[in-house]
């Protein structure tokens, strides 16, 4: 097993030490509506303010869903250059436009393009493929508005819709122009490297990465299916530009790595 008192530096160790005050590790156990409490006060609590550079505005999605989307613009410039459509994290059950509100700004504020923040619906009150549904329709709707080049990217559970929607939309008229996956759970072998290495990481273990899947999928096995798990794609042909940045200590870890190999 490994160290993570070696592993982890100062400034990291206090990272953790501090998100565990506010999400303990046994949050995983409350109900639902206890742990989206619980994650959006660690969240708020970690806001570190939009920039005043930064302008916002909330929308919906049209469709028989209305997906909630918030716009980020950069003051002064005339017009973006491209489009970040960000897809947020927390397991396709916590989360939202306020988790990631910052992270959103702070990605418009240093790249000086409009970034659209996508509130997808979560699991258990809507299961798969509903997330990945709405993630399809905000990027087609952002498409239809804007002729540029539009990046998808997402932690996480975001990394994982990015990825999925840059696999069904390739070879389509409009497609991502790139792809950034940040610590992506892309449905790799759960059995080996990785997943067994660190399944008991500090934030994140594998106990913890099982409970959201079951919950994702209303607890059905889903085999062979890349808008659930990219990874299981038979085809990984003509796919965008990506980065991919995985975490070391996270069961997620060795999933970024089979992707880029792939």
């Amino acid at each position: 097993m490994p160290d993570y008192d070696q592993l982890l530096d100062a400034e990291m160790k206090a990272f953790v030490e501090r998100t565990n005050s506010y999400y303990p590790p046994e949050t995983v156990t409350f109900t639902i509506d206890q742990q989206r409490a619980v994650y959006d006060r660690m969240c708020s609590e970690f806001h570190a303010g939009r920039p005043a550079t930064v302008s916002v505005r909330d929308d919906q999605v049209p469709g028989d869903y209305r997906v909630p989307v918030r716009i980020y613009d950069k003051v002064g410039i005339d017009g973006p250059t491209a489009v970040v459509v960000y897809f947020h994290g927390g397991g396709f059950v916590v989360g939202g436009l306020e988790s990631h509100d910052d992270v959103c700004a702070e990605i418009c504020d240093f790249t000086g393009y409009r970034v659209v923040s996508v509130d997808y619906r979560l699991s258990p009150q809507y299961s798969h493929p509903a997330a990945f549904d709405d993630s399809v329709a905000a990027f087609d709707w952002v498409a239809a508005a804007f002729d540029g080049p539009i990046v998808v990217a997402g932690d996480s559970a975001g990394g994982n819709l990015a990825a999925a929607i840059s696999h069904a939309l390739r070879g389509q008229e409009r497609h991502p122009a790139g792809q950034v996956l940040i610590y992506p759970g892309l449905g790799g072998e759960r059995n080996a490297g990785s997943y067994v290495e660190h399944a008991n990481a500090p934030m994140l273990t594998k106990a913890d990465l099982d409970f959201y899947a079951g919950i994702r999928t209303g607890g059905k096995e889903i085999i062979g299916d890349p808008t659930q798990a990219p990874l299981q794609d038979t085809d990984f042909s003509s796919l965008p530009p990506t980065v991919v940045f995985p975490a070391e200590c996270d069961p997620l870890c060795d999933d970024g790595a089979a992707y880029c190999a792939r």
